[in-house]
């Protein structure tokens, strides 16, 4: 997998070595020289192996309840906590590393971030009680979160226009780590879940030193790097204009305002699906391990769907990528309704709401080039979209009936669609998008 993705780079990259030596077409400005690549190829590695890592580890903690509960002595919900607690840092690690960028090397952000998810992890592992646990899960938590942000945020402003392609890659590797950590407990054994932490911190560590391939100048942000001759320079430069000229007009904090939405409630539906798929079609007839399997489809679809939308994002243009995607997804959510359909239409739905984290940031950092805390806002807001929505969700379910779970899950999807619609109409320069 990670020969593919470096095959994929050399082909993203190479139009970008040869634009130099071709003059540019008479309507448009020449462009700058590009600088340094911000990635080496072992870089991007590295970073694709991280990625694995802190989606194994995400999803490690679920599977783990059982021996936690017989380990500390915990009821269901307090053994439920460690997630919780994971989760709670990631957030304080995305805003944390945010104030950070910038401030101090790439190098130096990316590889605090691995150590302090590498430390929290082993800490978790070896705690003698469950409070200095639930202390440990939040410091790799931090790291989680430093990472998450930092490598997105790279790899959004350091691709140019390739951004988007690139981070479909990246976090499709995340959706690896999410089925193979689950897996791995599921082979050795819950009660082994100290020695699959261990195992994962290890395999952090030398990440670290792939780090000598990045390069330590923070870029600037957003729209702000085509502006400074690196890919993208020549038409995003024009587009970002545009964009920026709209988003005065309609009002900044309204349409980041609008971001969050999308982000917050399609990671609600992702988390959602994840969650109470398998009761619901439980519900309607299907057996335990046929629900289980499903489940996993969703995920495993996800996944797919993000290495399939990474060349086609380098033809066509992130709202455009984001509309077929949330309408795609309205209509599995809706199909999933019908019993027959169920299961393969919940996959549907993973593939189509694939690509909406990964190619909505670049769209988010163009719009708004000077609102530097605008990724951290919708990556933090997504982060605790995924923690509240399925209690939210199940609240919602005590009243309508599990029955209702594609029909409310279809009308959040809904919202989504028509978010993306106004996003469309307020960021879009004069033209197509």
């Amino acid at each position: 997998m990670l020969a593919v993705t470096l095959l994929f780079v050399d082909a993203v990259e190479k139009p970008s070595s040869t634009s130099s030596s071709t003059p540019p077409p008479p309507h448009r400005p020449p462009q700058l020289p590009s600088p340094a690549p911000l990635f080496s190829r072992a870089a991007v590695a590295a970073s694709c192996v991280g990625f694995v890592l802190i989606g194994a580890l995400q999803a490690l903690y679920g599977p783990s309840i059982p021996a936690l509960r017989d380990t500390y002595g915990l009821s269901p919900s307090a053994a439920g906590l460690g997630l919780s607690a994971h989760f709670i840092g990631g957030v304080a690690g995305v805003l944390v590393f945010d104030r950070l960028f910038g401030r101090i090397g790439n190098r130096r952000l990316l590889g605090w971030s691995y150590l302090l998810m590498a430390g929290g992890a082993a800490g978790f592992a070896l705690a003698p009680a469950w409070p200095l646990a639930l202390v440990m899960a939040l410091l790799a938590g931090l790291g989680f979160g430093g990472i998450d942000y930092g490598l997105n945020q790279l790899f959004a402003v350091g691709f140019g226009r390739s951004g988007a392609a690139m981070l479909n890659i990246l976090n499709a590797h995340f959706g690896i780590g999410a089925v193979l950590g689950p897996a791995l407990i599921g082979l050795v054994g819950a009660a082994h879940y100290p020695a699959v932490f261990l195992g994962f911190a290890a395999l952090t560590l030398p990440l670290v030193l792939c780090l000598a391939g990045v390069r330590d100048e923070a870029p600037a942000r957003g729209g702000d790097a085509g502006a400074e001759g690196g890919a993208g320079a020549g038409e995003d430069a024009c587009d970002d204009t545009g964009a920026r000229g709209r988003v005065r007009a309609r009002g900044l904090a309204t349409v980041l305002g609008a971001f969050v939405v999308l982000y917050v409630l399609h990671v609600a539906i992702e988390s959602g699906v994840g969650g109470w798929e398998p009761t619901h079609l439980e519900t309607i007839g299907y057996g335990a391990t046929a629900a289980a399997s499903a489940t996993s489809a969703f995920w495993l679809m996800m996944t797919v769907g993000r290495f399939l939308v990474a060349p086609l994002a380098l033809r066509w243009s992130a709202p455009a990528i984001i509309l077929v995607s949330c309408a795609g997804m309205t209509g599995c959510l809706l199909l999933a309704g019908i019993p027959a359909a169920a299961p393969y239409a919940y996959a549907g739905a993973g593939l189509f709401i694939a690509p909406i984290f990964p190619t909505g940031l670049p769209w988010l950092l163009r719009t708004a080039p000077r609102a530097h805390r605008a990724g951290a806002l919708v990556m933090a807001a997504s982060m605790v979209g995924g923690v509240a929505a399925p209690p939210a969700l199940g609240m919602a379910l005590e009243l309508a009936g599990v029955r209702a779970v594609p029909l409310i899950l279809c009308a959040i999807s809904t919202v989504c669609l028509l978010t993306t619609g106004w996003l469309i109409r307020a960021t879009r320069p004069l033209g197509p998008f």
